[in-house]
């Protein structure tokens, strides 16, 4: 069987869907199936056994919504119908954007079973325009991209009720991101890598943010929060158009981007991650600090992604259009989010047993089959 995974970029972009893709490719080729990505040629092309399919693209509106939005050229369209031609299923990671449109548009003329992954619903962007944007996408884009998947794979419950609800109007399964356990645990270890300080600030308390620096992840509300609380120190691990370290806050740590050896080792160091974003589901590095005993803040409704890991996850309304008073109940909830040792013990164990990527690819695989396991 010939596997042929979509998305916007590849894992080098810094991205949680990026980063999916890459371990689930990575899971394929390991399987023993031909495995090929094709995705954006912005960034560097994935190894380990797969095949690349790097797509000439540009990407105009990332600066203005901070949402990635690559369209393919012509050569580059002609491509990618070449490669769902040999593959025997496409999986698409994400409805919305263009080369997902234009794979599912060419794979059904095609006659190859599609399988849609959706890891998010609405984004609420703090500009009226572009939530009215995000809505007729939904309804022009999105919800047809669902009916016309053969399957469909949400990441997330809280992205299902959203975009589904309980009529049932469509088959879907569920499966969560998976956790590296080799990697993401909680045995400490030394923070060993070149430009992480060795030693945090002793009179801080210490927050973690991980994820792509562009608004929808909320980093209007961490500079207000820093702002706000100099008693925190944020360490900020990623990378996009927006530069923390020029906010001038000395309470603020831009790490850059870090190995995955090195974030399993910040996890394990820091007192709690924060995640102020809006239009989530489920993300990735919620599951590896989970993984790595590591009290997790982050904003609603992605707390409930897991309805069974809710109770160790403080969820937080947030409102772009209000980082004061986002950053005000971030405070708050950092002032109250407490954890046992017991109990990140208990969630680490949890991590540990649910989040597996074997089990992730296998479900996709199953409904690149269109075996049974529907919900």
């Amino acid at each position: 069987m010939r596997l042929l995974t979509v998305t916007h970029f590849y894992e080098a972009h810094g991205g949680g869907i990026e980063r999916v893709a890459g371990n689930l490719c990575r899971e394929f080729a390991a399987m023993g199936l031909e495995t090929a990505w094709a995705a954006s040629d912005q960034d560097a092309v994935p190894l380990n056994g797969v095949v690349a399919v790097p797509l000439r693209s540009f990407d105009p509106v990332e600066r203005l919504t901070g949402l990635p939005m690559t369209i393919p050229g012509w050569r580059s369209i002609r491509e990618l119908a070449r490669e769902i031609a040999r593959c025997d299923a496409v999986i698409i990671h994400d409805a919305l954007y263009a080369s997902s449109i234009l794979a599912m548009l060419i794979a059904r003329r095609a006659r190859k079973r599609t399988v849609l992954v959706q890891h998010i619903a609405a984004i609420p962007f703090s500009s009226r325009l572009l939530r009215g944007v995000m809505r007729l996408a939904g309804a022009l884009v999105t919800r047809p991209m669902l009916r016309a998947a053969d399957a469909v794979v949400f990441i997330s419950d809280t992205v299902r009720a959203e975009l589904i609800g309980t009529s049932g109007w469509r088959d879907w399964r569920l499966a969560f991101n998976g956790v590296d356990r080799a990697i993401f645990h909680r045995t400490s270890t030394d923070v060993g890598e070149p430009g992480l300080p060795r030693r945090w600030p002793q009179d801080k308390t210490r927050v973690l943010f991980v994820g792509r620096y562009v608004d929808k992840k909320g980093l209007a509300v961490l500079r207000a929060l820093a702002e706000y609380r100099q008693d925190l120190a944020l360490l900020l691990v990623g990378t996009g158009p927006r530069q923390p370290g020029e906010w001038g806050l000395s309470n603020v740590h831009d790490l850059g981007p870090q190995t995955q050896t090195a974030l399993a080792d910040l996890y394990r160091s820091a007192d709690l991650l924060l995640l102020p974003s809006v239009g989530e589901g489920f993300p990735l590095v919620i599951q590896e600090a989970m993984a790595s005993g590591l009290p997790v803040i982050c904003g609603q409704p992605a707390d409930r992604g897991d309805p069974n890991a809710a109770r160790w996850i403080k969820g937080v309304p947030i409102d772009l259009a209000d980082p004061q008073g986002s950053a005000l109940r971030c405070s708050q909830a950092i002032d109250s989010a407490r954890l046992s040792t017991a109990e990140r013990a208990e969630m680490a164990d949890y991590a540990a047993a649910t989040y597996d990527w074997h089990k992730m690819a296998e479900t996709l695989i199953a409904a690149a089959r269109g075996t049974d396991g529907q919900g």
